[in-house]
């Protein structure tokens, strides 16, 4: 359908083929993992590995991405080029949704544990474990539970004319399902 951008892309293919081999010669079949074009009864296209050779940078969204795309899926294209593979995760931390979706909780965990939690000390959050038999502890996250809960109630009505007994055990989903997610419901 496309007939010049199939040679668009044999030619970037030729080219970065000819880096490989330039890199590691005499590994015939590292030169076959990374062709773009996928032999086979069907010659396919790569899409990956072709964005992999067009981009400047490579971006994990989480350090276990990040490590998973450096050390299993593009190993041989990090071998090729290391300092294009980067790790910049998306979206905001933990803490942050918690301090700006729950500010009670966050206060009271602050208040337990001190603001190392404040300061990108995640590993400090397990020292809230101390409090999990603190009956005043256990009794004020109860009481912060019942508050948001209302508060959601109160917004669904609102918004939606939805009325939902708070009594009842929510199961919310707070993030946008991504498609290839959807088997999660």
């Amino acid at each position: 359908l496309l007939p010049r951008h199939l040679q668009i892309i044999y030619e970037i293919n030729a080219r970065h083929l000819k880096n490989v081999r330039d890199r590691f010669p005499f590994d015939e079949d590292r030169i076959r993992r990374m062709s773009i074009i996928e032999e086979g009864s069907i010659q396919l296209i790569n899409m990956a590995y072709l964005s992999i050779i067009g981009s400047h940078t490579v971006n994990g969204v989480a350090q276990l991405h990040s490590k998973l795309l450096r050390e299993s899926m593009f190993k041989d294209f990090y071998e090729l080029t290391p300092e294009k593979f980067q790790n910049k995760t998306n979206g905001v931390t933990f803490r942050r949704w918690l301090a700006l979706c729950n500010p009670d909780l966050f206060s009271l965990i602050v208040e337990c544990i001190g603001e190392q939690f404040i300061r990108n000390n995640y590993q400090s959050l397990q020292l809230f474990r101390h409090y999990a038999l603190n009956k005043n502890i256990l009794s004020r996250i109860q009481q912060i539970k019942i508050k948001n809960k209302l508060r959601l109630a109160r917004m669904l009505e609102d918004e939606y004319n939805i009325e939902i007994n708070v009594e009842s055990i929510f199961d919310v989903q707070i993030k946008r399902i991504h498609e290839y997610k959807r088997a999660l419901l």
